[in-house]
């Protein structure tokens, strides 16, 4: 290891992400401390100083910091806001993770016209004009405090309290995730489930980040200092799937196949318990901004990530604690029920279909000059 001459602070540490994030940072010649609730530990971190407080709260960390400094702190968990007031003169740069329920639509798609986030949104999405609502939904509500909390920590760097970046993480996958959703694919395929439900044939793209990636995303900022001090970047895999192309390469790190049933959301019943947002709308950003500016290369491809991700939990399957969490209910009666139901209703009108047809190439193709092509062109 390079002789250490620089500290940094890393706030949550122990998720996802948290391993690669401190060996990033060794790497590159910082001593890491990692402060986190202590909830849970990891073995490969042993020989770190740990702070144990809770980054929920302004007055934990204070109190757990007193007048400590760092060159750098990363922070990966917590309420931003309550971060950032704590090390608020603490640190020359400040490195937060955001996510991309600040964008307007995420939650509510309908509330947009049209109606969705466009796909493939940049960062200036976020701040699109929100829409007035009678009621506030908790979706909506949680979007409004993401965004006002970011632009709280862009405040507190033109104060010089620190210099800011911050980039937002989309669904994060890999070991130790509290919301494995592969596991849902995988289970059903080790208790021998040959058809699985699929809201709207899986066509639907949720943006996705394996974790090492995402932690490469922040190191990109580490080894970029100026070009990405007070800016905010997007994260994600730099190749995107559908829910159905995920599923079906779920499988395949399994070496086994599963059914995709098609069901429209309205009638998917328990095949809902897929989807961590209530509708199927495309959630897809853009990560070029961090590609130009920051020079980020993608450290290892999605699928290559999904297998290691499937293999890991494996071996290592979530316990009761993190399943319950899941709106999955695993209810494979209420599957079987869905899916005859289902079949039984569409097959009336599967005779009553013609047969599908393909629009012929508008353009003429003459077999010689002059003369008209077989469609009288």
């Amino acid at each position: 290891m390079p002789e250490t001459s620089r500290t940094a602070l890393v706030i949550g540490g122990t998720g996802p992400t948290g391993p690669h994030i401190v060996s990033g940072l060794a790497e590159r010649g910082y001593e890491v401390v990692v402060l986190h609730r202590g909830s849970h530990e990891l073995a490969e971190q042993d020989d770190l100083e740990h702070i144990h407080a809770d980054p929920h709260f302004r007055e934990s960390i204070e109190q757990a910091l007193g007048s400590r400094r760092f060159d750098l702190v990363i922070a990966t968990y917590g309420r931003l806001r309550h971060v950032a007031d704590a090390i608020a003169g603490m640190c020359e740069a400040f490195i937060a993770v955001s996510g991309l329920p600040v964008y307007p639509g995420y939650h509510e798609p309908g509330r947009l016209v049209p109606a969705g986030l466009p796909v493939s949104a940049d960062e200036f999405a976020s701040d699109v004009a929100r829409p007035p609502v009678d009621i506030e939904s908790d979706g909506e509500r949680f979007s409004r405090l993401i965004h006002e909390s970011e632009r709280h920590v862009f405040d507190l760097h033109r104060r010089e309290a620190f210099r800011a970046t911050i980039f937002r993480y989309p669904s994060i996958y890999g070991p130790r995730q509290l919301y494995p959703r592969e596991w849902s694919i995988i289970k059903r395929i080790m208790d021998g489930r040959r058809q699985l439900i699929v809201p709207d044939a899986g066509l639907s793209i949720l943006m996705r980040c394996a974790a090492e990636n995402a932690a490469g995303f922040l190191m990109a900022a580490v080894d970029n200092p100026e070009r990405a001090s007070g800016q905010v970047f997007n994260a994600g895999d730099l190749r995107q799937y559908s829910l159905a192309q995920w599923i079906e390469m779920t499988a395949a790190a399994m070496e086994r196949t599963i059914e995709i049933v098609s069901v429209p959301w309205e009638f998917a019943g328990p095949g809902r318990g897929l989807f961590p947002l209530a509708h199927t709308a495309h959630v897809l950003v853009d990560v070029h901004k961090a590609i130009d500016r920051l020079h980020y290369t993608e450290i290892v491809p999605a699928r290559e990530a999904l297998g290691a991700t499937v293999r890991w939990y494996l071996d290592h399957p979530p316990g009761k604690k993190v399943v319950d969490n899941m709106i999955d209910a695993f209810d494979y009666a209420a599957e079987d029920r869905v899916i005859a139901a289902y079949g039984e209703a569409m097959s009336g009108l599967r005779v009553m279909q013609s047969e599908a047809t393909v629009a012929a190439h508008p353009y003429p193709h003459p077999e010689r000059a002059g003369a008209a092509d077989h469609r009288q062109r």
